[in-house]
């Protein structure tokens, strides 16, 4: 990391250009990451490629929305605590504000027809950006390994009978894989890293309390954000379980229309915690549910920032997470099945996610921007035809 002197940036250059990020980077973690290449390493120069390809091996590895960690660990390059803490704030407010606003207007206009057929499409439309989604981290992330495919499966199948997600079952997937990659080649000292790693995550305190909403919501999502592993779509399947079947806080119509609101908006996916959190409990809500969600973030990015150089690459740190991260995707293929037979309830709803899937098959120019309003168009034009 550079010394101050030679920074070719201030600090306020770059809380600027994560603000601007934050209120207009569209195309979810993917595109976000590809946007802070272009922006910072190609172009300005702000951040050299090696700082840059380490940040997102830190993101990739460690728990946390990928695009939110990215931003935390480029603003501790130079600017170190202070930097993390003001780029990761700069690029969330936008997107929290945003929802914010969704929120006030869905509570106060939910009950007016139009609003309710807005949703009827998008919801479809949503279900069908999941699961090309889930598609492309099983491809990506689980190749032709066994034991993943293994984990996958059995995440995939707990979450369509459950219809819940267990977070031990993410932790015994990582231990599993671990144990199974230490059964080969790996050495002692990296089967010791991974069992220092496997305490942080098992401190997470799993019961909540009854002293009262905001302890409830500020306990619940501090353990979302805990287990969100490389894509903010991995924290949809847990929302699910906690927010509509274990807590009430939301039906599952309200829960699908706040995944919705997380691909209309800019910034990472995770902001729909913002949206629930409103719902749930107005702006205290809001406000809890979303320092909850990333906080973990933070801390697993500047905690072990300064020593991921040295760490980082370890064989047992990368197994154990590589366990996790085939369970979290294994979760959000279960999810599609269970939140589609929500969403997914008559022929309309049917063509609809279907031709989601197509245009994001064959199409690489079409966005998911551009499919959810049309989307909407298409549920508002249905309801008009069909009136229920």
């Amino acid at each position: 990391m550079s010394d101050k002197a030679i920074i070719p940036y201030s600090l306020k250059s770059l809380v600027l250009y994560f603000l601007k990020l934050g209120a207009t980077g569209f195309g979810g973690p993917v595109a976000l990451v590809g946007y802070m290449h272009r922006d910072l390493v190609d172009k300005r120069k702000w951040i050299s490629e090696d700082d840059y390809r380490e940040g997102l091996a830190l993101a990739q590895l460690a728990p946390g929305p990928l695009a939110a960690q990215l931003g935390i660990y480029i603003g501790f390059v130079h600017y170190r605590l202070l930097g993390a803490t003001l780029a990761g704030l700069a690029f969330v407010l936008p997107s929290f504000i945003i929802v914010l606003a969704l929120g006030i207007a869905y509570k106060y206009y939910q009950g007016i027809s139009w609003m309710q057929a807005v949703f009827y499409g998008v919801g479809a439309a949503v279900i069908g950006i999941i699961a090309v989604s889930a598609w492309k981290l099983t491809k990506k992330s689980t190749g032709k390994d066994p034991y993943r495919w293994f984990i996958y499966l059995v995440a995939a199948i707990t979450t369509i009978i459950t219809e819940n997600e267990n977070v031990l079952l993410f932790i015994a997937a990582g231990i599993f894989y671990w144990l199974v990659k230490s059964a080969g080649s790996l050495k002692k000292k990296a089967g010791a890293s991974a069992q220092f790693f496997i305490p942080v995550l098992l401190q997470i305190d799993t019961g909540t309390t009854q002293a009262g909403k905001l302890q409830d919501i500020f306990l619940f999502f501090i353990k979302a954000g805990a287990f969100v592993f490389g894509s903010g779509l991995a924290i949809v399947p847990f929302l699910y379980g906690g927010v509509v079947k274990e807590y009430g806080w939301l039906n599952e119509q309200e829960f699908m229309d706040a995944v919705a609101v997380a691909m209309i908006t800019p910034g990472p996916v995770v902001i729909t915690v913002g949206f629930i959190g409103y719902l749930t409990a107005g702006f205290s809500g809001a406000s809890v549910a979303a320092f909850a969600t990333f906080f973990p973030c933070y801390l697993f990015t500047v905690i072990p920032a300064p020593y991921f150089k040295k760490y980082g690459k370890r064989p047992g740190i990368k197994a154990f997470v590589d366990g996790i991260t085939a369970a979290a995707i294994g979760a959000i293929a279960g999810a599609v099945i269970v939140l589609g037979k929500r969403s997914i309830s008559d022929l309309p709803t049917i063509l609809i996610c279907a031709i989601t899937i197509a245009i994001l098959v064959l199409s690489k120019k079409i966005t998911e921007q551009i499919i959810i309003l049309a989307a909407a168009l298409a549920g508002l034009i249905i309801k008009i035809i069909q009136p229920s």
